[in-house]
């Protein structure tokens, strides 16, 4: 399962063995004994990747293949090209900026999507 954390620092992406209901009664949980709203809600997240990672094409072959649409690749410019992802968005209020999105898909298409959001995380942190 894929982790998007969005917060207003950015977003955070990472990769987790728990099912996405191990995750949701956890942080329904939290929600309950800090005495907060919790909202649910099936969407989609989307973010750039710079449109020249040389394993954009191994992505971009795995989605294909992949039976469902978990994942959509968009070219946006020239540069990037927006990664699109079915999943559950979990915030505090139905209008929250900040939340949680989890995504479920192939093994495959989890670890060559983390890899490749954490190599452009290092080639932006060169950048600055």
């Amino acid at each position: 399962m894929l982790k998007l954390t969005y917060t207003d620092m950015g977003l955070h992406l990472e990769r987790l063995a728990q099912s996405p209901e191990e995750l949701v009664a956890r942080r329904a949980i939290l929600a309950l004994r800090m005495n907060q709203n919790l909202h649910l809600e099936p969407s989609r997240a989307a973010f750039l990747l710079p449109a020249d990672l040389p394993e954009l094409p191994m992505l971009t072959a795995a989605a294909q293949r992949d039976k469902g649409d978990a994942i959509a690749l968009c070219p946006v410019c020239e540069d990037y090209v927006e990664v699109s992802l079915r999943g559950m968005w979990i915030a505090p209020e139905v209008d929250a900026h900040e939340g949680t999105f989890i995504a479920v898909m192939s093994d495959r298409l989890e670890f060559l999507l983390h890899k490749l959001w954490q190599v452009s995380q290092t080639q932006v942190s060169f950048l600055l």
